[in-house]
């Protein structure tokens, strides 16, 4: 078994202070960083037993409450497991910015170099909302994020001067895209704007479709977990990072 050590820190920001999961073993390291961004439905016990299952194969996690603007609000799960989505934490997620998460990004960096635990560079990972911002953290972060990857991501694209694909030229990372193929918030006229993008890079991706998944099929406790599909990025996930991060030297 092995021992996990778990701190939840208040980082410092320009906006105040950021309740901050911070996840690894308990020794051997320093470990290979991932920067875990959640969600809509906020911070929870189903993510921060998601950062463990990371941290178990060997990964520093950090996993931010990025509502902390807000006061860092709790949903409760149950209506939205069942797919009831309360209208507050919908609100949240349409203002909550890339820039402002790129500023947390930012911090989040500085605490992580100063921690003896962590070892750069690392891996940025968004679920649903935090997709989006997985995308805008590895471009803005180009040579800090190895590997990036966005789970049955929302919102990726749209027709505004800021829209998340536009990020996509300035990512170093290599790529997995996990997409459900019943997702509303993310149609298959979004993936393929995405992948015409991705092909202009020489970095190595894959956009995945998982069928019959729906949107937020990852989640273990939400009425549309899809097992396969689930374990089967959980096993892509792995494999990104065995070969972006764990082949590289500690820095």
């Amino acid at each position: 078994m092995i021992l996990m050590t778990e701190n939840l820190f208040d980082i410092q920001t320009p906006d105040g202070l950021m309740p901050t999961w911070v996840i690894h073993p308990d020794q051997g390291g320093p470990f290979p960083f991932i920067m875990f961004w959640m969600d809509a439905l906020g911070i929870r016990e189903e993510l921060i037993r998601m950062a463990r299952r990371f941290a178990e194969a060997g990964y520093a996690v950090y996993l931010p409450n990025l509502f902390y603007r807000d006061g860092g609000p709790s949903f409760d799960t149950k209506p939205l497991a069942h797919g009831i989505l309360d209208p507050w934490m919908m609100q949240l997620n349409e203002s909550l910015s890339l820039k402002m998460t790129l500023s947390d990004c930012g911090v989040i960096l500085k605490h992580a170099e100063k921690n003896p635990n962590v070892h750069l560079p690392g891996a940025v990972i968004g679920y649903c909302m935090g997709g989006r911002h997985a995308m805008a953290s590895a471009a803005a972060y180009p040579s800090t994020f190895k590997a990036m990857a966005s789970m049955h991501g929302g919102r990726l694209v749209n027709d505004q001067p800021n829209s998340p694909h536009l990020c996509i030229p300035q990512i170093e990372a290599e790529i997995y895209f996990a997409w459900a193929d019943e997702d509303p918030s993310a149609p298959a006229s979004h993936a393929e704007v995405i992948e015409a993008l991705l092909k202009k890079r020489p970095q190595a991706y894959e956009l995945e479709w998982h069928k019959g998944a729906l949107h937020g099929f990852t989640f273990p406790e939400r009425f549309c977990y899809h097992r396969e599909a689930a374990e089967r990025v959980w096993s892509k996930l792995f494999d990104l990072f065995e070969r972006q991060l764990k082949s590289q030297p500690n820095s």
